[in-house]
């Protein structure tokens, strides 16, 4: 769908806050490959049908006529004169996927509907509009969500799925011809109004900040489809979601002005493999406004230093879209921005195509250890909204285990959910697990994640919408019993006959990791011989110097005694996964270079000469100045490495590059020490902590049974799913700081299983 009033282009002026790193036009390769690419998106299936889009089209015009007839009644039952119901009026806007023409077949429509002061939301939007929409034929699904943090209807529209948002603006009449990118509009108005108007003003603006919106709009259908192939388009799972690949798309429009797609994907990833986070990527510069409401600033606000991957907003009161980012999920894209970066050289080598680029992750091969919860409820209903809050939850769990491992235990949240068809009213969620490469640690030490996922459920657990029936279960797993209702058409697939991308690129990792590996605890092969899947470069990350500072209480146990614990709602039983082949995947991969390294988790180590020299703030507002010579390349030195490596150095000089993020906010985990705190002695054994080793070959594992008083802990030889039952714990009186690493020993990993979840209370 086009975008009314912002034409296809902005070419006449210089977009961004610094200038372009290349002016070049695109070459016959370029306009080649830009063919391909479309044709490519075309035939996957992005883009609508004509049919399609007129449907949407009538339904967004029968909503606003809807909402229209809406205000007006309550303007009648409020007691209005005839006059001003008369004038009455509210609107419709489209944001997101759609407002910005890069929506594909099915998608939600985002909607916002902007009413006048009498019109309220709790009363009049959630209640007299949804009595309304409940009573039409046409609309099913209705689902209102009034205590989300952006209060949302969601409902379907004639099979049209529509997520509606209520803004309340400060006037009496709402004007048909009503501008809300102007910030008078945000006047007297609440929070909740301000959040909802923000995702429209946002769209807007990015459409008006790039040069050309059809190269744009191509460029980010390719990267929004790259992302989800790749397993990392999920804000929730702490991933980037549709607005933050908008905002890193855009700014490389205006880097590259007259670039065609083919080369905006390639300069996508040669840009942000370089990106040194936490500097922050910005398409404009940040305005103070005068309207008093907060904007994001490092330097003024402790909360936005514990941000690891900042991308700003363009539209005031500017923030952080992507505060969700942890230091495992910035890791794992970073690692996807230098596999593209290297496929999209190949491609202009002739040695890759765009099927490379787009081959699917394969998560369940990529790791040995799998985290699975299990959630449930009784009816749909209730597993939806159960569902939306644990999902809410999940990224809290990865922060945890992060935080209490000093980033030791990597996590990696699969963006989606599972369900077994066979199990009504279920959903199943997955985290793959492996411990930092390249780390030396005590020997024998042991991750014990027992204490932070009690934290979890126990966060999980206070949903104040909480139901009987709705139970959550965590449980680790490994890969060769991973269940096979998460494969398609719940079968498990067979080794790949034919070598892909990522099975080549891990081959050579594998391979040039047996040619350096000659240093004590270093991993060498896999244990069972096999190839796995991909397995992901780790580059080492600062972050772990400030846990280990860090004000918070862990649980990670030192090396002479493991750390057992329940909470007064349950218990857990101890299952460790302990031997010398700790990788994930089996496959060793080389070290990161320098210039990846400098970029990762948040770590920053140019030197403070390239950094400082730029800074300003000028007018009120925040800005990035760009050297006296400017960054223009010419086309001989664009096609220079180097030169680009430089321009990308220079943009990334601002204001806030002196920020340093810390590992995670504050608040996210804040609930932590009170739990932990509450956590008592539950009793004693006389044999010590209870562990069952799991061996990573194929044969049976050794069971080991407690001798207490509890029911005995027990792990199925043929290595399926451990279910545990609560079992006496060791006695707890404290709980330890981890020691101080010692030097080259050799690491072994050890899981601990979770049991069940314990009943509700109450």
């Amino acid at each position: 769908m086009g975008s009314p009033g912002l034409g296809t282009g902005n070419s006449g002026q210089r977009l961004g806050i610094t200038e372009p790193i290349s002016l070049g036009g695109p070459t016959e390769y370029d306009v080649i490959k830009t063919r391909e690419l479309e044709k490519y998106l075309q035939n996957v299936g992005l883009y609508e049908s004509q049919e399609e889009a007129v449907s949407r089209e009538e339904v967004l015009g029968r909503l606003d006529q809807i909402v229209k007839n809406w205000v007006k009644a309550i303007s009648r039952a409020k007691g209005l004169n005839e006059q001003l119901v008369q004038e009455a009026n509210a609107k419709i806007f489209t944001f997101g996927s759609y407002r910005l023409g890069v929506h594909g077949p099915g998608a939600d429509i985002d909607t916002l509907c902007v009413g006048p002061r009498h019109a309220t939301r709790e009363e009049d939007f959630f209640g007299e509009l949804h009595k309304m929409l409940s009573e039409m034929p046409e609309v099913s699904e209705l689902h209102p969500v009034p205590d989300a943090h952006v209060p949302i209807m969601k409902f379907k529209f004639k099979g049209v799925s529509i997520d509606l948002l209520y803004a309340k603006l400060s006037l009496w009449v709402i004007p048909e011809d009503l501008d809300i990118s102007q910030d008078s509009i945000l006047q007297n108005t609440d929070d909740q109004t301000v959040r909802s108007l923000n995702g429209c003003r946002v769209t807007d603006q990015i459409l008006r900040l790039v040069p050309n919106i059809q190269n744009f709009r191509t460029t980010l259908r390719c990267m929004r489809f790259w992302a989800k192939r790749r397993g990392v388009y999920s804000n929730v799972a702490g991933f980037l979601g549709g607005i933050n690949w908008a905002l890193l798309v855009a700014r490389i429009c205006q880097l590259y002005p007259n670039a065609l797609p083919n080369m905006l994907v390639s300069r996508f990833f040669r840009v942000y493999t370089q990106w040194r986070w936490p500097n922050p990527v910005m398409l404009c510069a940040i305005k103070e406004g005068s309207l008093g409401l907060q904007v994001w600033d490092p330097r003024k606000n402790p909360k936005d230093r514990y941000h690891l991957m900042p991308i700003i907003t363009p539209a005031y009161p500017s923030m952080n879209s992507s505060y969700n980012v942890s230091s495992s999920t910035l890791r794992i894209m970073t690692d996807e921005f230098q596999r593209g970066s290297e496929i999209c050289e190949a491609m202009e080598a002739n040695k890759a195509d765009w099927d490379a680029l787009f081959e699917a992750y394969a998560f369940f091969e990529a790791y040995k250890n799998y985290l699975l919860i299990d959630i449930s409820a009784e009816n749909d209903d209730d597993l939806r909204n159960w569902k939306g809050w644990v999902e809410s939850r999940l990224r809290q769990l990865t922060l945890k285990i992060e935080r209490h491992t000093y980033n030791m235990l990597q996590c990696h949240p699969h963006p989606g959910d599972f369900q077994d068809n066979s199990r009504p009213f279920h959903c199943s969620y997955f985290m793959g697990l492996q411990r930092k490469l390249g780390v030396p640690v005590n020997e024998g030490e042991q991750f014990d994640i027992r204490l932070t996922v009690e934290e979890f459920k126990h966060s999980v657990n206070t949903y104040t919408l909480w139901k009987p029936g709705m139970e959550i279960r965590v449980s680790h797993v490994k890969r060769r019993s991973i269940p096979s209702f998460v494969f398609p058409g719940g079968v498990r697939p067979s080794r790949p006959s034919k070598a892909t991308w990522d099975s080549r690129r891990a081959s050579d990792a594998k391979v040039s990791g047996h040619a350096g590996s000659d240093k004590p605890g270093e991993v060498k092969g896999a244990a069972d011989g096999q190839v796995d899947g991909k397995k992901r470069k780790r580059a080492d990350d600062s972050a772990d110097t400030q846990l280990k500072n860090s004000k918070y209480i862990t649980a990670v146990p030192s090396s002479s005694a493991e750390v057992q614990a329940g909470s007064p709602g349950g218990t857990v039983s101890p299952c460790s996964l302990k031997g010398d082949n700790v990788d994930a995947t089996g496959l060793v991969e080389p070290t990161r270079g320098k210039d990846e390294s400098n970029m990762t988790n948040g770590s920053k180590t140019s030197s403070t000469d390239e950094l400082s020299s730029l800074n300003s703030e000028v007018d009120g507002s925040l800005r990035c100045i760009p050297p006296h010579t400017g960054l223009h390349v010419t086309a001989d030195a664009s096609s220079s490495k180097e030169a680009e490596k430089l321009a990308i150095e220079q943009i990334m000089s601002g204001p806030y590059v002196s920020h340093q993020a810390f590992p995670e906010e504050p608040e996210e985990l804040e609930d932590d020490l009170e739990f932990r705190n509450r956590v008592v002695s539950v009793g004693n054994t006389n044999n010590g902590p209870l562990q069952a080793p799991v061996s990573d070959a194929a044969g049976a594992a050794p069971i080991i049974s407690s001798n207490g008083a509890g029911p005995s802990i027990s792990l199925h030889a043929s290595g399926s799913i451990e279910e545990l039952e609560p079992a006496e714990l060791t006695a707890m009186t404290s709980i330890p700081v981890a020691p101080v690493v010692q030097k080259k020993p050799l690491i072994r990993l050890n899981f601990t299983s979770l049991g069940k979840a314990s009943e509700k209370s109450g």
